[in-house]
């Protein structure tokens, strides 16, 4: 069999190299198109289930709302964990699915579940809610929004009522989540000697104030051909409709809200907050849909945001550039790239220097780009995205891919040299050369790559993250030696048979100089070894036994330490400290990180927002501080002042 795919190969040689040719322009389309990331994704289904109970201390929000939802969850079908986090005023609830089921159909499960279980709550505790579907790797964008001309509550109501919105209406946007700012509320301060001179109750104000923000509907009326709706127009618009809602009556005298209240608009009790260079600030998390290309995404986002700035009144600032994911993900893959040009660059100056011949330099280079494209298929076939792991299955798959094409084009090669030597009777046809040339090292070649493929079987058996993390690569990189197999057996024959026979009969097919003077120093480098068999036997044994002791004391790591130009730095307080003196400390951290000169900027959130995910009290802010590193010192060097410079600050 494979040897008719050999012959077939060379029988319709035009036909396989159109077709190669048509396999890269669709590679290269497709590769355009992909899903681009810094990893794959490593987030098993999970639906996370948030609680607002305000009012209530942890204790109380863990015992009546944490512990029922976490209990009629577990054990749901599909379901591997459940983990809580418990704060002031909020339960949050990850509900972790098997591998592989499906995020819709788990939500469905949660959504059921939730359902019994809130008729089980207290009262004043809002039903709970399954927050979008996003993934760890989600948060792809810092926006900050500030105004010196502004109110923070007008920052605040633009961002919630006019960014957030635009932004969500974004195709791949999963959630918008703004902290800081003041978000604006009627309030309305009752007076408890007015309440008792008008001897009135504090659920009827309550009662009053909710009646006093309702349209209603009194159904039609008709007259001489005409319809007209009725409505009943309650919804209060300004501070003085809320005032002059009634309450009750006295002596047929109404008593109003503003008789015994005073009603104001102000900013709501914050649970969190946020700034950009020590300066009040709104800043804007932007989370994106598991399966979203990162990069056309954040382009996406970016146009909206410009459109957004300049319909905003004059004073609006919206800065994009707090974090970017999409800046790492295209520094990374850049490294990657780089890394393959950089090793397919090696393989062309070692190919030339060995072989000596442009045209079988060439024949060998033709499997880099065909096997990565296959390989590329094959991930969009898998729904795996680019990234810097399948990019490194491909970098170090490099050297392996050219071996089977170079092994084959040296045995033709050699193989149409000598027939070239022969009396010009006894030569044979160009197409038998090459098809002997492959068939002899076709065991060979077989063997070597399925060695190889089976190195990186095992990768294949890891479960959980590792094997999230590490089976792209196992993926990329087997697949691209496999189809370099299939290319030395098919490709590289045709193009042989095109590009050497006309060498060979000029007698150009000789081995190089650098190949001549290698064998010289390898044949003198064996007989030095033959004759010192002992010694090199026992220095190897002493080499190998000496790395067995190192190995357990090299230190050992899940993944590499990242270099992403940011530094993020974690501020908490001891349980109880208020936001207003957590602001302080923060604000403080961020004026001594800029007056360094290695920091740009800096973004603090402390607290939580109202609509995040994490359970974070308001004594704990994380700031991140964009580096700019000067030339000549180091990041280490940078991070070891901050650290002492940071040492000053009392109260964390």
């Amino acid at each position: 069999m494979l040897d008719a795919i050999i012959r077939g190969s060379l029988k319709y040689r035009l036909v396989v190299l159109v077709s190669s040719v048509v396999i890269l322009a669709a590679g290269i389309y497709i590769a355009d198109r992909m899903p681009v990331d810094v990893f794959p994704d490593l987030t098993a289904p999970t639906v996370t289930v948030m609680t607002e109970a305000h009012g209530l201390a942890p204790e109380e929000v863990e015992r009546l709302v944490t512990i029922p939802v976490e209990t009629s969850v577990n054990g749901a079908t599909g379901v591997r964990r459940v983990r809580s986090s418990t704060a002031k005023g909020i339960s949050i609830v990850w509900v972790e699915f098997d591998w592989g089921t499906d995020i819709f159909r788990a939500r469905q499960i949660v959504n059921e579940k939730l359902q019994l279980v809130a008729t089980s709550l207290p009262e004043e505790v809002p039903p709970p809610i399954m927050a979008p579907i996003s993934s760890i790797m989600g948060e792809i964008m810092l926006v900050s929004v500030d105004s010196d001309e502004h109110s923070e509550l007008d920052v605040r109501t633009a961002a919630d009522w006019q960014i957030r919105r635009r932004l969500l209406a974004i195709p791949g946007v999963a959630q918008v989540i703004p902290i800081g700012g003041g978000q604006k509320q009627y309030q309305v301060r009752v007076n408890p000697d007015k309440l008792k001179q008008y001897n009135i109750t504090l659920h009827q104000v309550l009662q009053a104030t909710e009646q006093a923000n309702e349209n209603f509907s009194g159904g039609f009326f008709r007259e001489y051909s005409q319809e007209y709706t009725i409505r009943g127009i309650g919804r209060a618009y300004s501070v003085e409709d809320l005032e002059q809602s009634v309450i009750t009556q006295r002596n047929n005298i109404p008593v109003t809200i503003g008789d015994v209240a005073t009603v104001e608009i102000a900013a709501a009790q914050k649970i969190g907050d946020a700034s950009v260079d020590a300066e009040p600030a709104v800043i804007i998390s932007i989370q994106k849909q598991p399966g979203t290309n990162t990069l056309e995404l954040t382009d996406r986002v970016d146009e909206t945001l410009a459109q957004i700035e300049s319909s905003l009144p004059a004073g609006f600032e919206i800065n994009t550039h707090l974090f970017q994911q999409a800046d790492f993900i295209e520094l990374a893959i850049e490294n990657v790239v780089e890394a393959l040009r950089d090793g397919a660059f090696l393989v062309v100056i070692i190919l030339f220097l060995f072989l000596g011949n442009y045209r079988t330099t060439l024949i060998s280079l033709a499997s880099i780009p065909l096997a990565l494209i296959v390989s590329i298929l094959v991930l969009e076939f898998f729904d795996i995205t680019i990234n810097t792991m399948t990019l490194g299955g491909m970098a170090i798959a490099i050297g392996v891919i050219v071996d089977d094409a170079i092994i084959d084009v040296e045995n033709v090669y050699r193989r149409l040299r000598e027939n070239s030597k022969l009396p010009e009777t006894d030569q044979k046809q160009a197409i038998d050369v090459v098809f002997e040339g492959s068939k002899e090292i076709r065991a060979s070649i077989i063997n070597a790559t399925l060695i190889i493929m089976i190195v990186f079987l095992p990768l294949f058996f890891l479960s959980g993250i590792e094997g999230r993390l590490l089976q792209p690569l196992g993926l990329a990189y087997i697949v691209s030696i496999g189809a370099s197999l299939v290319i030395a057996m098919t490709v590289t024959p045709a193009m042989c048979y095109y590009l050497l026979p006309s060498q060979a009969s000029k007698g150009k097919l000789e081995e190089s100089w650098f190949t001549k003077k290698l064998k010289s120093g390898y044949e003198h480098v064996l007989n030095v070894a033959l004759r010192f068999k002992k010694t090199i036997l026992v220095s190897t044994l002493v080499l190998f036994l000496g790395t067995l002791v190192v190995l357990p004391f090299l230190g050992r790591s899940f993944l590499p330490e990242f270099n992403e130009g940011t530094l993020v730095i974690s501020a908490v307080t001891i349980p109880g400290t208020s936001l207003t003196e957590s602001n302080e400390i923060g604000k403080r951290i961020e004026e001594i990180l800029l007056d360094h000169s290695a920091i740009a900027s800096t973004s603090r959130r402390t607290g939580r927002a109202e609509l995040d995910e994490h359970a974070q009290g308001v004594n704990a802010s994380e700031i991140d501080a964009e580096l700019d590193i000067p030339e000549g010192t180091t990041k280490e060097e940078v991070l070891t002042e901050l650290r002492e410079d940071l040492s000053v600050v009392s109260g964390t």
